[in-house]
């Protein structure tokens, strides 16, 4: 097992920022042959770490600190009147736990969600390849879990299970049905998931202020954000 004090970390060459126009960013990274496990993966998470496929990653940009790790300490988190109604909306819902999401079902939804929902990002076009690499883990820490409707599926939510929390990797969900605001509805989802599981914290990844693509991560209150090497909270 390593241990974060003697982790080799690499940085990435200056690169555009996915996220702000006319910003320039540099990722740092855990060295790829690092043994991860559960311990080491919850550590890095509370410093600030997120995964991509195989990588653990945390943006170490010179001139900008936009990207603030967030999260949401469960116990804590209350409804409040809209998301009541968004839960409530989704109560017809099934919900499985696949074992793989490789199969042309799920890739099909993905593929839907990028090229209708993000087609002005790097993701964009889907593709299966990339999709692969990217969800998937070999870690034995991820799950799956499908949100159908009368055979159909609705949504899909990548998650890591660590030892202080549940790390939100990623959701897709059906671009077309906006009424049921699925994205929404399967972060409140993991918040309960959290809760039943006994875990104080679901991890939403990075939050930008001036980015609107991530403006809903602030309706999740109270919030944590981790700011100069310290997790603050934010009721408002």
């Amino acid at each position: 097992m390593s241990s974060i004090t003697n982790l080799k970390v690499y940085t990435t060459h200056p690169h555009p920022c996915s996220y702000l126009e006319e910003q320039t960013a540099t990722t740092l990274f855990v060295d790829p042959q690092a043994d991860i496990d559960k311990h080491l993966y919850s550590r890095l998470a509370e410093n600030g770490f997120r995964r991509s496929g195989e990588h653990l990653y945390t943006p170490h940009c010179l001139d900008c600190s936009s990207c603030i790790p967030v999260r949401v300490p469960v116990d804590e988190f209350v409804f409040n009147r809209s998301q009541k109604r968004i839960w409530a909306r989704n109560s017809d819902l099934k919900v499985t736990e696949p074992k793989d999401i490789t199969g042309d079902k799920y890739y099909r939804l993905y593929a839907d969600y990028i090229n209708q929902r993000h087609a002005d990002g790097d993701m964009y076009p889907a593709n299966k390849e990339q999709y692969e690499s990217f969800l998937t883990a070999q870690w034995d820490l991820t799950r799956y879990y499908a949100f159908w409707k009368d055979g159909e599926l609705k949504a899909l939510s990548v998650v890591d299970l660590m030892d202080n929390g549940i790390s939100a990797v990623y959701t897709f969900f059906d671009p077309e049905d906006k009424r049921r605001s699925l994205g929404n509805f399967c972060i409140l989802w993991q918040i309960e998931l959290a809760k039943t599981m006994n875990l104080p914290s679901l991890y939403l990844g990075y939050w930008i202020k001036n980015c609107a693509k991530m403006s809903y991560k602030s309706k999740f209150i109270p919030l944590e954000l981790y700011v100069n090497r310290r997790w603050m909270q934010i009721s408002a």
